[in-house]
């Protein structure tokens, strides 16, 4: 035991040992005092990093401004040199930068602004851009679908008007074009082949339209009650029409039928229990005052009056097939459209056929011989009505309904146009302002029932717009999506139309 104590007291000596002549160091060197900077530096430094923290670093350092620095005698600089406030020669030299950091700190700071601005203006050229591509080519399709419709339309009535006069025969010329109809879904099961991702046999797509006439599909019960009492109405449409157009002329006959929307509306106000309006019920108004005002152009006891009112009639009849169509059958999908007016071109062909050949022998239509028949003229008439029953159903796929119906308007001044050429019109003051009257009445019936709220949001959206500092992308969507919107609730309210 007093071996092992021995040991221990001999390893503790050492350290013993050197805190004693540590202790003894440091008071000798504190009884020598020298009284000179220069002497005590080594000291101060030792003493410094032992002591000295790093929190207190840095609050010495915060706590000493520019106006410190340059008030400070010359004896505070030279023990901060030194290393009397914990710092080294380099690190006080490298004090005075600071005064370069805030011009530094605003030339960074509008570099940044430079380029926030340069990225928003990026942003507000691109945005802008893309809105001009899409808006160009959505225009650049309209604008080639309306002309379409104007010229299918136009051609169809001027073609009608000449076949008229070489062949007295309105009801057979009306089969004969009705009869048509039955290539229709052929022609959309050719565009289903070329664009539809999910194709189908046509049996497949057949039966699948097929049960829009009703569950059972396509059963003589189906095409008795809902394709035969339209297919009347059908063909009492195009036979006023075409009476009508024997004793007026083509342009008188167009914008009279351009009544028929207005016709449409006012049975929708009154079967289908549709909201009121009053921009429309102003374009009624307008629409029957350009009717008296045509009627008053020729004189209210010449032939044309009968010739208006048959037009006027056929307009009526149209507006009655548009309105009964959606109370009894609703809207119509694509495939839906085309299977039916196929169907009402097969049962015009069937069981209208008997009676153009009842009146042809019986002379209440004239036709001597197969020979004198116009092929031509009678083939160019089916085939535009054609063209025009598919433009204005399946239009819609390329452009906006609007602009669809906005080609039947224009063939007004188209056909004012050819009759002036041919000398078959006499343009006075009050037919140029009846025409212009059923136009403008036509025209304001194309305005959607919300057009007022989207013009606020618009108006808002433009507004927002020049208020907006710098985030052009918010209101460029905003402004975006109020026009998709537009367009959407136009392209939901698409119905089944005819000529």
């Amino acid at each position: 035991m007093q071996r092992a104590e021995q040991s221990a007291q001999a390893t503790c000596s050492p350290h013993r040992n050197r805190t004693k002549s540590f202790s003894r160091g440091t008071r000798g060197t504190l009884e020598k005092s020298p009284r000179r900077l220069s002497d005590i530096s080594p000291q101060l430094q030792q003493l410094t990093s032992l002591v000295a923290a790093d929190d207190s670093k840095e609050e010495l350092k915060s706590s000493r401004s520019v106006e410190d620095i340059s008030n400070t005698s010359i004896e505070e600089r030279i023990l901060k040199i030194t290393g009397y406030y914990g710092c080294t020669g380099e690190e006080a030299s490298s004090d005075r930068a600071p005064l370069s950091k805030p011009d530094e700190f605003s030339m960074t700071s509008s570099g940044s602004q430079a380029d926030v601005s340069r990225t928003s203006r990026g942003r507000r050229v691109r945005c802008y851009l893309r809105l001009i591509v899409v808006h160009l080519h959505q225009a650049l399709w309209g604008v080639a679908v309306t002309m379409c419709v104007c010229w299918s339309w136009c051609g169809s009535t001027q073609l009608a008007k000449e076949t008229l006069r070489r062949l007295n025969a309105p009801l057979t010329i009306t089969w004969f074009s009705t009869s048509w109809n039955c290539i229709l879904f052929p022609l959309y099961y050719l565009g289903h082949l070329c664009w539809s991702t999910e194709r189908q046999s046509p049996r497949q797509r057949f039966r699948e339209c097929c049960r829009f006439l009703g569950e059972e599909g396509l059963t003589r019960r189906g095409v008795m009650g809902r394709v035969v009492p339209f297919g009347l109405l059908w063909t009492l449409t195009c036979y006023l029409y075409l009476q009508g157009l024997r004793l007026i002329p083509p342009t008188d006959a167009s914008a009279l039928f351009c009544c028929s929307r207005a016709f449409a509306f006012l049975l929708s106000w009154v079967v289908l229990r549709q909201r009121f309006l009053g921009v429309r019920i102003v374009a009624a108004i307008l629409s029957i005052a350009g009717i008296v005002m045509m009627t008053y152009a020729d004189g209210f006891h010449s032939y044309s009056v009968f010739g208006i009112s048959l037009v006027v009639g056929s307009a009526s009849m149209a507006a009655l097939y548009k309105v009964l169509f959606r109370l009894f059958l609703g809207s119509a999908k694509l495939g839906e459209a085309a299977l039916y007016l196929s169907v009402l071109g097969g049962a015009n062909l069937v069981f209208v056929g008997v009676v153009p050949l009842l009146l042809l022998l019986s002379g209440a239509e004239e036709l001597d011989s197969f020979e004198e028949v116009p092929w031509g003229c009678l083939c160019g008439v089916a085939a535009l009505l054609l063209v025009f029953n598919f433009l204005m159903n399946f239009g819609v796929l390329i452009t906006l309904p609007t602009l669809i119906s906005l080609g039947v308007v224009l063939s007004v001044p188209l056909n004012a146009v050819i009759d002036r050429c041919a000398s078959e019109v006499q343009l006075n003051t009050v037919r140029v302002v009846a025409l212009s009257v059923i136009g403008l009445g036509f025209l304001l019936l194309l305005l959607p029932e919300d057009w007022d709220q989207s013009l606020l949001q618009l108006r808002s959206a433009l507004h927002h717009y020049h208020q907006a500092p710098g985030g052009t992308s918010e209101t460029c969507t905003e402004t975006t999506h109020v026009l998709k919107n537009c367009s959407s609730k136009q392209a939901s309210t698409m119905e089944l139309t005819s000529h």
